[in-house]
């Protein structure tokens, strides 16, 4: 067992990371199978990278936000346990790279000590509940979203409901009908409206990128705030128990909607409300604005002068807006693919703490936001930033590029997205300065098509592919996707892929495009109405040049930051990635699961007690089922094909007329203690019956 000690307050903490050091310890031992161990330390944000033997871990901000004492821990940690390089996420997380995974543990312990977690940072969970950063400043919201998003956050942590998913469920809340948290391309995304004087939100479900890319179907264009959280927890319940979870690649929210349509997953949502935790759940609001959290604003007044360049006033109309607070401003800060130093990190927190808010956001662009910045500290502001090479221009603007770590670290990237991406930035600042200003059209790249970087939305997107020259060489390739983004009020677009370039040329491919959109686009024009006008047979004709492979050079086989000849090399990926599941894993899982059911009872949780226990029957009937080779996708499946393969035929005989009738009262009953008391009987005693079917059959 690891050494440390936690120290901690809050005892599933403590047990939490306890419980993690005890498992790598046993996977250590070879006494956990490999995948299971997986899934289990996903779930606890370690996540395993492209090189062999260290991990990246990944550090949930709900909402993005981080205190300055809370940065620098996070600093610190890097420092201590990795290359000192904090890496922002366009999901409003920061990863750090190259952790020892015997040392997590005790990372993780560090972390809490200021209230921050790696609880469901990655795998088969509610991944980070992101929010637009303008939340409670934007002059154009019609409430602040914030404590929304940190009420979901809190809710869904640690609840038995979303703990093993067959894929991971990401929740996005915008501030307004502009969408800047982009809700469309989320599993469910919620935008604030007001009416008839009460809060509640537009809901939108099974939006998503990847390789297949759809669009959210709304679901309510209002629903009242106190609904929010038993509806979501119901539509969990649903891609629980149906969602698929064999083909990883089929396991998203977005693939059970379209498997059994919008109405019929409506439908099972419904039929679940009787048997949630809360049939209404109010959000507290308050304790969450700047003057009821002590501490929050600015103290400290700065005496510089604004300077009289052109680059100050850049900077000031492309990076600073006016907060609905008056007096106060908020301040974009671009920082070049999500990358910076844990000094650059301290080096800020001592020079900005007391002259902005306590309250640092990053962004889903992977840069930070300054809050509640008094009018005499902009000057001040610019200068600290200046003098970390931060103070650039067009941080909402076509020039800051989001980009995924690609081939620097991830296992499924299959070209550079990294070093490309200042190659592109270069394009923008060296050959359009005038863009600087353009926040309409949105630069996106990814390593593959997976789309970390969101490149899916983007009106001009990149995704890491490769190709193959004549003499069979291969050689790193970008597909090129137009025409998508925003629409707004939960609407957006995808683009379309539309031809594939090598690598090297792509700076060749951006120059071209915004040429052409220049020279040839009406007054006014955005650059989707242009796409939309041309049509896409228009730019792949436009582009054909640029992608013609007779022309190729010895340059063109070697990738962005590279010095070697391309070779793709794609790895397993994990950050969704199913567990393999095996007949004493699942028992075992069963017993544990069973051992969590008992613990939760005693607790009076009586609505997870119930959870738990409906998890100990589908648990060990999939362990059974796999003994016999019948390999099923879904918890419905399970129940379904235990009664076929057991009742039925008289292997295994139970109370009820069937096994479906007995699990299924999970959601035909209130989550009363009798319920429960009853419920939870039945569970222990079909564990027992099904562990002594499997003593037979290895005996037999």
């Amino acid at each position: 067992m690891q050494s440390f000690r936690t120290e901690l307050e809050n005892p599933l903490v403590e047990k939490d990371i306890l419980d993690l050091a005890r498992k790598i310890e046993l996977f250590r031992e070879g006494k956990i199978h490999e995948e299971k161990f997986r899934s289990l330390r996903l779930a606890r944000g370690v996540y395993g990278q492209r090189q062999q033997g260290v991990q990246m871990v990944r550090i949930k901000l709900p909402y993005g936000k981080m205190t300055f004492k809370q940065w620098k821990r996070i600093a610190d940690i890097s420092d201590e346990y990795s290359i000192g390089n904090l890496h922002l996420t366009t999901r409003q997380d920061v990863q750090i790279h190259f952790v020892s995974l015997d040392r997590t543990p005790e990372l993780w312990a560090q972390l809490e000590q200021d209230d921050i977690t790696l609880r469901e940072a990655c795998g088969n969970t509610v991944r980070n509940v992101t929010a637009s950063i303008t939340s409670g400043i934007d002059t154009q919201e019609p409430f602040d979203v914030t404590p929304y998003a940190d009420a979901i956050f809190r809710y869904f942590l640690r609840n038995p409901i979303c703990q093993e998913m067959g894929r991971k469920i990401k929740i996005a809340i915008s501030n307004s009908e502009a969408d800047t948290a982009l809700t469309y391309m989320h599993d469910f995304g919620l935008i604030p409206k007001v009416q008839d004087g009460k809060r509640g939100f537009k809901v939108v479900v099974g939006g998503g990128l990847g390789a297949q890319p759809m669009l959210a179907h709304t679901a309510f264009e209002f629903l009242e705030e106190n609904q929010v959280i038993p509806y979501l927890e119901a539509a969990l319940r649903v891609f629980d128990r149906h969602g698929e979870r064999n083909s990883r690649h089929k396991a998203r929210l977005k693939f059970l909607i379209q498997k059994i349509g919008f109405d019929k997953f409506v439908e099972l949502v419904n039929a679940e409300t009787i048997a949630i935790k809360n049939k209404t759940f109010e959000i507290p609001t308050t304790g969450f604005s700047e003057t009821e959290i002590e501490g929050y604003l600015p103290t400290q007044t700065a005496s510089i002068v604004a300077p009289e360049t052109e680059e100050y006033k850049t900077w000031l109309q492309s990076n600073v807006f006016a907060q609905k607070q008056e007096g106060y401003f908020g301040v974009y800060v671009r920082i070049l693919n999500g990358n910076i130093s844990s000094n650059t990190s301290r080096s800020l927190i001592e020079q900005l703490d007391g002259y902005v808010a306590n309250d640092v956001r990053v962004s889903i662009n992977q840069g930070l936001m300054l809050r509640f910045v008094p009018e005499a500290n902009i000057p001040y502001i610019y200068e600290v930033l200046k003098a970390h090479d931060l103070a650039y221009p067009g941080a909402n603007s076509i020039a800051n590029i989001t980009a995924c770590p690609g081939t620097d670290t991830c296992n499924l990237a299959i070209s550079d997205s990294t070093n490309i991406t200042s190659k592109l930035e270069a394009v923008i600042s060296e050959d359009f300065p005038d863009l600087i200003y353009n926040n309409d059209i949105k630069i996106k790249i990814s390593g593959c098509m997976n789309s970390c970087g969101q490149h899916g939305m983007a009106n001009i997107g990149f995704h890491g592919s490769s190709l193959k020259s004549a003499d069979k060489r291969v050689l790193p390739a970008l597909q090129v996707l137009l025409g998508g983004g925003t629409v707004g009020n939960g609407v957006g677009r995808v683009a379309d892929k539309v031809i594939k370039v090598p690598s090297k040329r792509g700076p060749e491919v951006l120059r071209v495009l915004l040429n052409n959109y220049e020279e040839n686009a009406t007054e006014g024009e955005y650059f989707n109405d242009y796409y939309d006008r041309q049509g896409e047979k228009y730019f792949y004709n436009l582009l054909k040049p640029v992608a013609d492979l007779t022309t190729l050079k010895d340059d063109d086989f070697i990738d962005w930051g590279a010095t070697e000849q391309f070779a793709t090399e794609i790895g397993v990926g994990e950050c969704a990635g199913v567990m393999i599941d095996l007949v004493a894993t699942l028992l075992f899982e069963s017993e544990e699961k069973l051992e969590w059911t008992l613990n939760a009872f005693n607790e009076n949780r009586v609505a997870d007690s119930i959870y738990h226990a409906y998890s100990v029957f589908v648990s060990a009937a999939k362990a059974l089922l796999l003994d016999k080779s019948v390999n099923v996708s879904t918890q419905s499946a399970v129940i379904e094909k235990f009664d076929e393969h057991f009742v039925a035929k008289g292997e295994i005989t139970i109370a009820q007329s069937s096994f479906k009738e007995l699990v299924l009262q999970i959601n035909q009953n209130e989550p009363s203690i009798e319920f429960a008391t009853t419920y939870i009987a039945e569970a222990k005693a079909f564990l027992a019956l099904a562990k002594a079917y499997r003593e037979q059959t290895v005996e037999a």
